[in-house]
C-alpha cells in the first residue's frame, strides 16, 4: 500500500513538473544577489565605503599603516605620518636631522605616495620636527640657549 502512494505521490509531482532531481543542482553563472541575501565580506566594505564616500580616507590610511614598507625601514624607525587633509601630508621626525632628511626627499615621497594612492592625491609633504615646549623661565634658569642642536 506504502509503495502504491508513492508512485501515486509521484505521478501527481510528474504532472506538476516538480519531480525531485537526481543530480545535484548547478550554480549559476557568476554572483546573484538578491535583496537581504548574503555577499561576500570584502564585497561588502567596498559597498559600504563606497556609498559612504569613504574610499580615500580608507586608502590613506592603509598607506599610514604599510608606512615602513612604503618608505623603507630606516627612515620608518624615525618619522611617522601624523595626518592628511587637503592633499597635503603632514609628516613627524624624531629630530631635525631626520626631519631635515625628510624635506630633502619630498619631492621623493610625494611620487611614492601617489602611486599607492592615485595620481594627483597627495601634492605636499609638510615636516614637523621634534617638539619641544617653551623654554622655562625663573630665577635658576640661564639666559643663553646653550650649545647649537641639542635634539639629535
Amino acid at each position: 500500500m506504502a509503495r502504491e502512494k508513492l508512485a501515486q505521490a509521484k505521478a501527481d509531482a510528474a504532472k506538476r513538473g516538480q519531480l525531485p532531481r537526481r543530480e545535484p543542482r548547478r550554480r549559476a553563472a557568476g554572483p546573484r544577489r538578491e535583496g537581504g541575501d548574503p555577499q561576500l565580506f570584502g564585497r561588502a566594505i567596498r559597498d559600504l565605503l563606497s556609498d559612504r564616500g569613504w574610499e580615500r580616507p580608507a586608502a590613506v590610511g592603509g598607506v599610514f599603516g604599510r608606512w615602513a614598507d612604503i618608505v623603507g625601514p630606516e627612515l620608518a624607525a624615525h618619522t611617522k605620518p601624523e595626518g592628511f587633509e587637503d592633499g597635503e601630508v603632514l609628516i613627524a621626525a624624531d629630530s631635525t636631522a631626520w626631519a631635515t632628511q625628510v624635506r630633502l626627499l619630498a619631492r621623493t615621497l610625494v611620487r611614492r605616495l601617489n602611486e599607492e594612492l592615485g595620481e594627483g592625491t597627495v601634492t605636499r609633504v609638510k615636516v614637523k620636527g621634534p617638539q619641544h615646549g617653551p623654554r622655562p623661565k625663573g630665577l635658576r634658569v640661564t639666559g643663553s640657549r646653550g650649545p647649537g642642536d641639542t635634539y639629535g
